[in-house]
């Protein structure tokens, strides 16, 4: 009798295996070992043409679809989930969905995700105000709220209210763990986040607390495509008020705090018009650099955005690039690649899914 049940239970795992789909371009992890952390580059392109939507939520059903397989500890998106916050004019120059459509459609996308994996937001500026982040209301803490995703609940640990005082995800704390890393503390922001935020994230990383670990800021202005410079509201004109972008957080809050060992940001970026697609388009829409803090430890900073790789402004939207992080298990070592679900997912095209371009791969290491 046990034979007989051991048997059926190989020929139903056959049958499973064999009905199973046959993924064209099944990533796998350098370790298995490792774990990861999947980054979403400003998905606005997706969700303001109906046309394009299907792209955003083909991501977020691929992340869905690896969670296990790629030990996917949480998902950062860099903001900028709408291209309005506040409109029903819809400028069909630019769009083709009012603000209510793209705000529906990106929870119905990250829907794929609830309940199965932590995914953290940073606000973006045009999820600000009604056009492009002038004002400081949002319609983020109606659709985005801590109850949708029971993950949260295992690692949210702290937060603090928006600029309208309302309870809110848009600056938050997240903590991780694992056996080879330690803790990790993820802090985002809102966008081109007050002051007091910044004090708030600050006196986390200090915390008794926390001070021991490995912290990652994310947050939607910071890094400055192609040159690495650091983003500023000087001669910016955007009206909201306060706020602080790129060098202002670095100087109140990055480099004074001794365990901030990453930063990630989108918002900047442009596509290259006499070659889309190039590398040089790649070059335009991310950006690296590494300095000391006042412990003299690295500072990895990373911007990523996808919403011109597609065709430019009025393209797909992002050509399902993502970024993928690997936390190798040395406990220091992070290996950076780049990645596109939707060229993956056919044979016919999975030879365009990487790019194996020095801005698009490389290792970062926090000692």
């Amino acid at each position: 009798m046990k034979t007989r049940i051991i048997c059926l239970a190989l020929a139903l795992c056959a049958a499973a295996s064999a009905m199973a789909q046959n993924r064209a371009d099944r990533q796998k992890l350098n370790d298995p070992n490792s774990f990861m952390l999947a980054v979403v580059g400003d998905p606005q392109g997706y969700t303001k043409y109906d046309i394009n939507q299907p792209l955003f939520e083909l991501t977020t059903a691929w992340i869905a679809d690896n969670i296990d397989h790629l030990n996917i500890k949480a998902v950062l998106i860099t903001g900028d989930l709408v291209e309005q916050n506040e409109n029903i004019v819809r400028n069909r120059k630019m769009l083709n969905q009012t603000s209510k459509q793209m705000w529906e459609w990106s929870s119905h996308c990250l829907k794929r995700l609830d309940n199965k994996v932590p995914y953290i937001i940073s606000g973006g500026n045009h999820e600000y105000g009604y056009v492009r982040g002038d004002e400081g209301f949002t319609h983020f803490p109606e659709y985005y709220t801590y109850e949708r995703n029971s993950k949260n609940a295992d690692v949210l640990v702290a937060a603090f209210p928006n600029r309208s005082g309302v309870a809110s995800l848009e600056n938050a704390a997240w903590e991780l763990a694992d056996k080879n890393w330690g803790k990790l503390l993820i802090i985002n922001t809102e966008w081109s986040p007050r002051d007091e935020v910044l004090d708030w994230a600050k006196k986390l990383c200090d915390s008794e607390k926390y001070k021991d670990h490995k912290v990652i800021i994310l947050t939607h202005s910071f890094l400055a495509e192609t040159t690495a410079k650091r983003t500023t509201v000087v001669g910016t004109s955007y009206k909201i008020s306060p706020a602080n972008q790129g060098q202002e957080m670095w100087d109140k809050l990055v480099y004074p705090c001794k365990n901030i060992r990453l930063v990630v940001c989108g918002h900047t970026g442009h596509p290259d018009k006499q070659n889309p697609g190039s590398q040089q388009d790649f070059e335009n829409n991310t950006a690296y650099r590494c300095d000391k803090n006042s412990a003299g430890k690295d500072v990895h900073q990373m911007m990523w955005n996808i919403q011109c790789l597609g065709g430019g402004w009025e393209g797909n939207g992002g050509d399902g690039w993502m970024r993928l992080l690997e936390f190798m298990p040395d406990g220091k070592t992070i290996k950076a690649s780049t990645y596109s679900v939707l060229f993956g997912i056919s044979p016919m095209t999975k030879h365009l899914a990487h790019q194996r371009s020095k801005c698009c791969e490389f290792d970062m290491v926090i000692e």
